[in-house]
């Protein structure tokens, strides 16, 4: 039996407050993220684009209203987060369960031509860096030459001074936004032990996405951006930053 519609609603609607406490000026990166994919694929009559660590669908949803002509293939490895995106998110994505950087997750999204943009938001730092440059690799020779990888995330801190200031800088203005009565992450997964719809659908493994504070693989832009060059995208530059938050595009 599939999940109703309204607990569906309810619980990306949570997911949407949590999520909130993570990542600064979240609604800015989306319609940035939005602002390079309709730039890139403007000549596109019908743009494929690729949500890597979709969750409920929250990127996927913003870029369909954006490019309602698109399609658009969402990605994760946890059933639960693909099932709230398939129930309530519908029209916008086909849902793929696949994990990153394994054997043969490509394939599992079983694409028809070359993506014209693969965007990703707040999940690739939790891939492990051999991982992740196994990753960029494949999409490199994925994506169709002129179309983009797109990668919005909170990177490592730099070494040097300034890095460590703009680090400072973010965290300060993460305090100023942040309401302590939202849920956190820990704390929206026990609840969805708790909601019967959604039980059933909960697994061993890990949570597919760390929240920033489970497991990090401390890659800075920097090395993100010498690992991209050296996989074949030719060039690699960030377009919004604050702190250590990121939006890094990588054209093919």
């Amino acid at each position: 039996m599939g999940l109703s519609m309204a607990t569906a609603a309810l619980w990306v609607e949570r997911w949407e407050r949590q999520q909130q406490r993570y990542a600064v000026d979240r609604e800015e990166r989306f319609t940035v993220i939005a602002d390079i994919v309709e730039h890139v694929t403007a000549e596109q009559p019908k743009p494929l684009i690729v949500d890597l660590g979709c969750g409920p669908g929250s990127l996927a949803v913003r870029l369909a209203e954006r490019l309602p002509h698109a399609d658009i293939v969402a990605v994760d490895r946890d059933p639960l987060l693909l099932e709230l995106g398939r129930t309530h998110h519908a029209a916008a994505a086909r849902f793929v369960e696949a994990t990153i950087g394994a054997d043969g997750w490509l394939q599992a999204l079983e694409l028809d031509q070359p993506p014209d943009a693969v965007v990703s938001t707040t999940a690739l730092h939790c891939l492990p860096p051999e991982v992740l440059g196994r990753a960029y690799e494949q999409l490199a020779a994925l994506v169709r030459p002129g179309g983009v990888l797109v990668n919005s995330d909170q990177f490592g801190p730099g070494g040097d001074p300034a890095s460590r200031i703009a680090a400072e800088v973010g965290r300060r203005r993460a305090e100023r936004q942040r309401l302590r009565e939202r849920e956190d992450w820990t704390s929206w997964w026990a609840a969805v032990a708790d909601e019967p719809e959604l039980a059933q659908l909960l697994t061993d493994q890990p949570r597919p996405s760390c929240a920033h504070h489970n497991r990090d693989n401390g890659l800075d832009v920097s090395h993100h951006v010498e690992l991209l060059r050296r996989v074949g995208f030719r060039h690699v530059c960030p377009v919004w930053q604050f702190g250590t938050g990121c939006v890094l595009v990588a054209v093919r």
